[in-house]
């Protein structure tokens, strides 16, 4: 089974081939267009400039994309490229129908639709963090319970896990856990109530004057901080639930250097600006001390569900999950608490949105007979939930 594969939920504009063959998976095409650079001095993304962008880049993605197919599978200049979507035999299109962006969403489904009607196949509508869930799947599960990062290969095994699984999505748009008790069969029992942690990480990148987007650079200037130099709230830890808050955690890092520029000693008050006039040193220590918060909330609330729900094992998904410190604290906490449960985590490049794992999902949505329909069917939803 080979299936094309489009997302466009936020501001990558992606698309993948794969080939789905019994339990191997050959990534035959694997195209990421970021727009990072174009919204980077916005602080964040912009939505209509996202869709204006995808709009620009779907056409040449899907191009590099047959491209990489002809040079993977035939010698070059052995078959014509107007040729080679039917010697490819593509059997689904697949597209990110939601959550995310609508004006971004709205492209890469309409481009997905295109595709069905020319070629006349079935179109997929996958659920966004779906795709984040089933990034996981790409790869041979590794029975150490120790924390290892997988590393990037074309070919695959898909993985066969034990329920009930306990799934963390953390990223920009959403802080969520996610309890499996089979294949497709999703349960929330928890998210955040407003701030999603990768959002905070944006907004004190910001206050900061760090850049955009905000995670990799606070990561990186964390490692040069004191993680216990300030000691920031950890917001609703205890709260007796599974839902997640970062709106006043980010709060207290905007009070911490409001209070920092009022009263530091210099002759005359620091450059206006966010983040103007910080010393470094204090920039590290305000990362460290804040990317510890975030990891010390989302550690602690994920494996007291993992215990009550007995879960058989625990995976990340999502951008904030690339991160290694989140990764690293994760799994010794894992292997101290709750030894028996297993510990799955997708390569660092497909944390972040990519069509790969939209590709993923759709193969067992297909093989579960579930969000298959002609190209008339599928519709972008911005909130669409997962169930």
């Amino acid at each position: 089974m080979i299936i094309l594969a489009v997302e466009t939920s936020c501001d990558e504009t992606a698309v993948a081939i794969v080939e789905f063959k019994e339990n191997k998976v050959k990534v035959l095409a694997n195209i990421v267009s970021s727009q990072v650079k174009a919204h980077s001095k916005y602080g964040g993304v912009v939505p209509s400039l996202a869709a204006r962008m995808h709009l620009k880049n779907m056409a040449p993605v899907l191009k590099r994309a047959f491209k990489q197919v002809e040079k993977k599978v035939f010698s070059e200049g052995d078959i014509p490229e107007c040729r080679l979507q039917k010697k490819l035999k593509i059997d689904y299109i697949a597209a990110t129908k939601g959550p995310g962006l609508i004006p971004a969403l709205t492209i890469g489904v309409s481009a997905a639709k295109a595709l069905a009607y020319a070629l006349d196949k079935s179109l997929v509508g996958v659920n966004h963090l779906e795709g984040h869930i089933y990034s996981n799947w790409l790869t041979e599960f590794e029975k150490s319970k120790v924390y290892k990062v997988h590393k990037v290969k074309n070919d695959f095994k898909l993985w066969k896990p034990e329920f009930p699984i306990l799934c963390l999505i953390v990223s920009g748009g959403h802080t969520q856990l996610i309890l499996m008790k089979k294949d497709l069969k999703y349960k929330i029992i928890g998210e955040t109530l407003d701030d999603a942690a990768g959002e905070a990480f944006d907004k004190v990148a910001k206050l900061l004057g760090l850049g955009y987007p905000g995670g990799p650079l606070i990561e990186k200037i964390a490692k040069k901080g004191d993680e216990n130099k300030f000691k920031f709230t950890r917001p609703m830890m205890h709260s007796g639930d599974y839902n997640f808050s970062f709106s006043g955690l980010k709060t207290a890092v905007l009070y911490e250097v409001k209070s920092y520029s009022d009263d530091a000693p210099h002759p005359n008050p620091l450059p206006r600006g966010e983040g103007a006039g910080l010393p470094d040193k204090y920039k590290a220590d305000i990362s460290a001390s804040f990317q510890q918060a975030v990891i010390d909330v989302l550690v602690s609330k994920t494996i007291k569900a993992a215990k009550q729900y007995k879960v058989k094992n625990i995976i990340l998904g999502g951008g904030v999950s690339a991160n290694k410190e989140l990764r690293k604290q994760f799994g010794e906490k894992i292997n101290k608490e709750i030894p028996n449960t297993k510990y799955q985590i997708p390569n660092a490049s497909l944390s972040t949105d990519n069509a790969l794992m939209i590709a993923v999902a759709a193969y067992y949505n297909i093989i579960g007979e579930k969000n298959i329909g002609s190209w008339r069917s599928v519709k972008a939803d911005a909130n669409l939930k997962i169930e």
